[in-house]
């Protein structure tokens, strides 16, 4: 049973929450042993930190003293939960790579793209920024478009990692779909999804055994991020019940930023259509590996070409955690989050092989801010990479 003691970390989902979730019905495993204790769990600030430098809690005294040449880079990409108001705002206009590509989904959105790209860069947006049809577009959008800024230094990733709409960006930017195609299969079905029934999300500091007995099929385990950090999602009545109950208990939970119930069944009834979309798609193998939030594993060639696997998503379960564990199994890299807010950031911070070799650091500041500190942190982010020998173009510039 959760204590006061307990909290809970802002942990973006593709898709719909701020704690993680996994695909397939194995919510009970997968919880991410590698990390860290709840216990010491901030918030989506990384602990207020702007991650950027190779110090503190991303980098071990290894880090610090010890000669060798550099160490992969994967990139994590983080979703719902994760938006905030004018969310990278302070790269457009400046970067080319980040702008160029952040006006290519706009065009590609058309005349909504035009009322998207507005909404982004005003304090006072017509749409609210946790709505479906702008909290998904522009985190896919700020994920990808860093994405592609950090390519441009000619950084080669070993690997990518989403979180629920991040695997889309993920994906799009292994080749699995060209872009135009990522942009128009997305947004058809976040206007479906936009007409479900209201819902959310809830993150919650416990284990999956301890939340069994508020488990009724109306709320369900939406994400797994790590031990104790779990995610439960469903319609909007059901999910006030079963926060009220946890409060009862005595067990931190929080919502998450999100105005329906991704990752359960309350979003369920679009798969149908979804498939029949992503069918009428040319889908590859990923280029660069995938390690998918929704199995815990690299993406396969097969999983990668099948529609079904992409349609179901938005309802099923997220296994960040899993994921997480099997990326950093294969030695030590620099974990580079590329979207807004460090949430991703964090969980990785108190993976135990975060400091003892591998690194955690983000491109983005941890919450909102003045437009400068954006082009700070991308810029404490490049030296980083580029100290590291990780980043060859940046070397030559």
């Amino acid at each position: 049973m959760g204590t006061a003691k307990d909290t809970v970390t802002g942990i973006s989902t593709g898709t719909g929450i701020r704690t993680g979730t996994g695909t397939g019905t194995g919510v009970g495993t997968g919880t991410g042993t590698g990390a860290g204790t709840s216990t010491d769990a901030g918030t989506s600030a990384g602990n207020g930190a702007d991650a950027g430098t190779i110090t503190g809690a991303g980098a071990s005294r290894a880090d610090r003293e010890r000669p060798r040449g550099p160490r992969p880079v994967a990139l994590l990409f983080p979703g719902q939960g994760a938006q905030h108001t004018r969310m990278g705002t302070g790269l457009y206009d400046h970067d080319p790579v980040f702008t160029a590509t952040m006006d290519e989904i706009f065009a590609e959105l058309g005349r909504e793209g035009a009322r998207i790209r507005a909404d982004w860069l005003s304090a006072d947006p017509a749409v609210p920024i946790d709505d479906v049809l702008r909290a998904q577009p522009l985190l896919f959008a700020v994920d990808y478009a860093l994405g592609r800024t950090v390519m441009s230094w000619g950084v080669r990733p070993a690997a990518l990692l989403g979180h629920s709409v991040g695997e889309m960006a993920a994906a799009t930017l292994a080749g699995v779909f060209t872009l135009s195609d990522a942009v128009r299969v997305m947004w058809e079905r976040l206007v479906r999804l936009s007409r479900t029934p209201p819902g959310g999300m809830l993150a919650v500091a416990a284990t999956p055994a301890e939340l069994a007995p508020h488990l009724d099929g109306e709320v369900v385990i939406g994400a797994v991020n790590g031990p104790r950090q779990v995610m439960l999602a469903g319609a909007a009545a059901p999910l006030a019940r079963a926060a009220a109950e946890l409060r009862e208990r005595g067990i931190t939970c929080r919502p998450v930023r999100a105005t329906i119930g991704f990752h359960s069944p309350s979003v369920a009834a679009t798969a149908p259509q979804d498939e029949a979309a992503f069918a009428a798609l040319p889908l590859r193998a990923p280029g660069i590996p995938v390690y998918s939030c929704y199995t815990g594993a690299p993406l396969t060639e097969r999983e990668a070409r099948d529609p079904g696997f992409w349609a179901r998503q938005p309802s099923a379960c997220v296994v960040f955690g899993a994921a997480l564990d099997a990326l950093l199994s294969g030695g030590d890299l620099v974990l580079l989050e590329a979207g807004p807010s460090q949430s991703l950031t964090t969980l990785a911070r108190r993976h135990r092989a975060v400091g003892a070799g591998s690194t955690a650091l983000a491109l983005l500041p941890p919450r909102r801010r003045e437009d400068a500190a954006d082009r700070e942190s991308l810029a404490r982010a490049a030296e980083a990479l580029r100290a590291e020998g990780a980043a060859p173009d940046l070397a030559r510039a």
